[in-house]
């Protein structure tokens, strides 16, 4: 039977109005990828394999974490904006690779403004200042003292302090102690949190700044000690830590974030079957317990709350980078 032409070109644009209105499904085929910017072992990585675990039951499909360490995220941020952009590529990392690392590098090969789209945040969380168990401080005045007295002698009267990343949150902390306190300290950049905390453990380096779930467990175990946090108030998993506002160091206030973005372009069904998976997985008492016990205040943020909180992170930093001329070449 002869089909007449309007109602062949009607039926034509039927099936395209039909296709562009389908939604994303995150099928079997395909394996969600979610890039990390540190090495295994550190406490970005645990977190994105133990949320990755319960997302692929969520969307019911494949999902790997793919680390990409190197320059403090900025080799996974690459890879993030030369992924397709089909929905099938995440990154899961926190403020210092989205709101800090472009302004204080050069040529950072990305810009989150143009390159990225927020998809969903799940935690705020506060930096800490511990110190190797092989010293004998068991306080941030003990620190003090021992560094002042000299016990550092293979550093010559100078404490090293690792830090996960060069022109970062830990970096400028180390800075600030240094003057407020008026010590001789010198911060030595790692690549990620899992080599400083193995040099912290095996006695390399004396103290280190990182986020809490990077330490926590080690400190549990008296490994180390942390003597410190940042943030406006003690935290629940280290009820007897001071925070630095009472050890008499303000300014770190605010607290970074963890979420999830992804390339520009891609659809929005996507980042938001993304979303409300995450969601779901946030709300398993399994899952929020474990979060929190490392040191994470768990929280949903939708795409819209993260990219708020990204940009306004990003003008706190970029007024700080302003006034103390915290730049790398």
């Amino acid at each position: 039977m002869l089909i007449s032409r309007r109602r062949f070109s009607t039926c034509l644009l039927g099936a395209a109005s039909a296709t562009l209105a389908a939604p994303w499904v995150h099928a079997q085929s395909h394996t969600l990828r979610i890039l990390v910017g540190f090495p295994p072992g550190g406490g970005t990585d645990a977190i994105a394999r133990m949320l990755g675990d319960k997302l692929k039951d969520e969307l019911g499909s494949p999902v790997i974490v793919e680390n990409k360490p190197g320059a403090g995220g900025q080799l996974a941020a690459q890879a993030l904006k030369a992924a397709t952009p089909d929905g099938h590529t995440l990154f899961l990392t926190h403020d210092h690779t989205v709101s800090i690392l472009p302004l204080v590098t050069k040529n950072p090969g990305f810009d989150p403004a143009q390159d990225f789209v927020a998809v969903a945040g799940f935690a705020s969380f506060v930096n800490c200042f511990a110190v190797s168990g092989g010293t004998p401080v068991k306080s941030f005045a003990d620190y003090l003292k021992w560094v002042q007295d000299g016990g550092d002698k293979a550093g010559k009267g100078k404490s090293a302090v690792g830090v996960p990343a060069p022109a970062s949150t830990p970096e400028f902390l180390v800075k600030l102690v240094a003057e407020r306190f008026k010590l001789d300290l010198v911060a030595a950049p790692y690549r990620g949190s899992a080599p400083m905390m193995a040099d912290m453990l095996g006695n390399q380096i004396a103290a280190g700044v990182a986020s809490i779930p990077d330490f926590i467990e080690n400190h549990r175990a008296g490994k180390l000690h942390i003597v410190g946090v940042l943030g406006s108030k003690r935290q629940a998993a280290l009820p007897d830590v001071p925070t630095f506002s009472e050890l008499g160091l303000s300014g770190f206030e605010d607290q970074p974030y963890y979420g999830l973005f992804a390339p520009k372009g891609t659809p929005q069904t996507a980042i938001d079957t993304v979303g409300a998976a995450l969601n779901k997985v946030l709300a398993q008492k399994g899952i929020h317990d474990s979060l929190s016990a490392m040191g994470l205040t768990v929280g949903y943020m939708t795409q819209n709350q993260l990219a708020a909180r990204e940009k306004a992170y990003t003008q706190v930093w970029t007024r700080i980078v302003k006034d103390k001329g915290f730049a790398q070449p």
